[in-house]
């Protein structure tokens, strides 16, 4: 397996990265966090996004997409983590999008892909309950029949910029028990949905997130997203899509955090000599930069391998998220510590990048739930 970028994976890769560097410095978190921006993120950058054809490298070019895999899109996602821009494409691409691209039917993937990919719609995908803990089987909400059509009933939490979506894909429970895999079944509900109450949040890193009530809200049967009661794993394949997309951006993220970092003990003077001459600093760093580039193997392997479908890429998955989730956390802890007392304040910028990775690590699976999930994939 190759873990070095093609030509071409460089050229978008440098593209991308002037232009986020540009256009989306990480002041734009505060800005849009002290303003208590709704959305979270801008419309009008998300727009230009999908203009570059970003928002569309993984969709078929029948829909106005790039035809295009997880590989190219990593290298986009990569300077957006860098940079903390927070638009939607986990929300978007990698969630609603991909169970569109998987599993929607062809009215479905007509009516909302190429607009999705032009950046004129937003969709969501609605799957986590309370105490569901990364379990994508772990659903409660129920689908009962109601003529030809659906009636869907309970509650969705951590549904990444719900409220700003012009459709949900939820995820609800037609038949089985509450952790059973088989009667899962996914419906595309528009916004406004006679029943249907959707409450902003705000994650720790000040992305936005909203709280999904539904109250028998009618929907047709042509609602569905694949078959009825197949859910399950269509789920299964587009979490796994949207981990390996979440890795890109931590990976990204943790580099600048190790950077700015490494920079810091460049400038910073004590005892009339750069603190990154003292011998402890160095070994922490030197830690710093080792797990960052495991974190980039991992990530590539496991994205190059979902493009491939690979039979090993669930596994492949578990093992990146796992060690994104270690060296993010790693990382982030030393960049605040070795930048001392001023990293411990809101105005110093390497704090946004310690709440990005502990929201992220708990984005998709923690790093202990991928290793449990690595070793039952290896039948340990």
């Amino acid at each position: 397996m190759q873990l070095i970028l093609t030509e071409d994976q460089e050229l978008l890769a440098k593209t991308a990265s002037d232009w986020v560097a540009e256009k989306s410095p990480v002041k734009r978190v505060r800005e849009l966090r002290d303003r208590n921006d709704p959305d979270g993120f801008s419309r009008a950058l998300w727009k230009e996004m999908a203009e570059l054809g970003w928002v569309g490298i993984p969709f078929p070019e029948s829909y106005g997409g790039a035809g295009m895999g997880l590989a190219e899109l990593a290298v986009i996602l990569e300077p957006l983590g860098r940079h903390l821009a927070p638009e939607p494409f986990l929300s978007n691409v990698l969630l609603a999008g991909q169970a569109l691209l998987l599993g929607g039917s062809d009215a479905q993937q007509e009516a909302w892909l190429p607009r999705l990919i032009e950046g004129s719609a937003l969709l969501s995908l609605a799957y986590q309950e309370r105490d569901s803990r990364f379990d994508v089987d772990a659903v409660t909400t129920r689908a009962t029949r109601d003529g030809d059509g659906w009636k869907l009933s309970g509650e969705k939490v951590q549904v990444l910029e719900g409220n700003s979506a012009d459709a949900l894909i939820v995820a609800a429970r037609s038949e089985g028990g509450d952790r059973d895999p088989r009667g899962i079944s996914l419906f595309l509900v528009e916004k406004g949905a006679p029943g249907l109450e959707v409450t902003p949040q705000r994650r720790l890193d000040s992305r936005a997130a909203a709280i999904v009530q539904l109250s028998d809200v009618p929907v047709s049967g042509a609602s569905l997203v694949g078959g009825v009661g197949g859910g399950a794993g269509l789920l299964a394949q587009v979490v796994d899509r949207a981990t390996a997309g979440l890795c890109a951006e931590m990976l990204g993220s943790m580099t600048e955090a190790f950077e700015r970092t490494v920079q810091y003990l460049k400038d910073r003077t004590q005892f009339g000599v750069p603190i990154g001459s003292f011998q402890a600093l160095k070994h922490r760093a030197a830690e710093m930069f080792i797990e960052v580039e495991l974190a980039r193997s991992t990530t590539m392997a496991a994205v190059r391998a979902l493009d491939a479908e690979d039979a090993e890429a669930a596994k492949l998955v578990s093992l990146a998220k796992a060690r994104c989730s270690d060296a993010g956390i790693l990382v982030a802890n030393e960049a605040v510590q070795m930048h001392g007392g001023i990293g411990m304040t809101d105005e110093h910028e390497i704090g946004f990048y310690l709440k990005r990775a502990r929201a992220a690590e708990l984005t998709f699976g923690d790093a202990a739930w991928h290793r449990d999930r690595w070793a039952k994939l290896s039948a340990y």
